[in-house]
């Protein structure tokens, strides 16, 4: 099979710029050095995305060929990172660890949670210290999405890319699903979109999600007072009010013609 099939695309490119998946920090850690493309100005540091890329195919390569796939363990203690690694797991048949990672899951095997992966694969090499040193221990390998400035240590392969940003975090776990199903074969060909869109990764603020439904509360509760307006003024009730209101008005004005009216004198 022809490397040439594993090209960056024209759509892949617009994808990862749009996510800021090239932006680094201003720091950079002498192993990921190969991996800056030139620094700005104002000393953000530029990652090379046909490096990013070519570290995804790698790295889709060696989960595509784990030959279980529950052996794979995608892990994110970082909030950013966690509903990336569940559709992960969810798409590839990976398992998820999403939020704090509980010390001795790779060494102690009396805990509840106890697993022995094949594969590791991290979103932080840094929040996830715990993960890369357990692995380290047991001899697992770490797949790691790094930065600019992240420790590479017990790092086996590097995934250069902004691993602060939602959507460059969502986009490149997207990314490297969609590879790994490529390999395996459940997407038929390179030229086949994938009907998952990179939305489905990126993390959702709660606080934005209870915003349009709050709102939506308050043009429902609005909707339903018009109704019940409507259906008053239907029944005639304010009508009736109104109506005995100007019958007693009337018996009133009745009375005062009566006692107005002057007395009749008999000669």
């Amino acid at each position: 099979m022809s490397d040439k099939l594993f090209d960056l695309t024209q759509e892949d490119i617009q994808l990862l710029l749009a996510a800021e998946a090239h932006l680094g920090s201003k720091n950079v850690q002498v192993h990921n050095e190969p991996y800056v493309y030139k620094t700005r100005p104002d000393g953000v540091n530029i990652i090379h995305i046909n490096k990013t890329w070519e570290k995804i195919v790698l790295a889709a390569r060696i989960i595509a060929a784990v030959p279980k796939a529950s052996e794979v363990v995608a892990i994110s203690s970082r909030i950013y990172g966690q509903r990336a690694v569940l559709k992960f797991a969810n798409h590839t048949g990976a398992t998820a660890i999403a939020g704090r990672f509980t010390p001795g899951n790779f060494t102690n095997y009396i805990t509840r949670s106890f697993k022995e992966p094949r594969l590791i694969v991290v979103t932080d090499p840094r929040t996830d210290a715990q993960a890369i040193k357990e692995a380290s221990y047991v001899n697992i390998p770490v797949i790691a999405l790094c930065d600019t400035d992240s420790p590479t240590e017990y790092v086996d392969v590097a995934i250069p890319c902004n691993n602060r940003g939602r959507h460059s975090v969502g986009l490149i776990w997207w990314l490297l699903a969609r590879e790994v199903l490529r390999l395996k074969g459940v997407l038929p060909d390179r030229q086949t979109a994938w009907s998952v869109m990179p939305d489905l990764y990126f993390y959702r603020d709660p606080e934005e999600a209870e915003a349009p439904a709050a709102a939506e509360e308050e043009i429902i509760e609005d909707v339903q007072q018009a109704g019940n307006d409507i259906a008053t003024h239907a029944t005639g009730g304010e009508w009736e009010a109104s109506t005995a209101d100007a019958g007693a008005d009337w018996a009133a004005t009745d009375d005062w013609a009566a006692e107005a009216a002057p007395a009749t004198t008999v000669a």
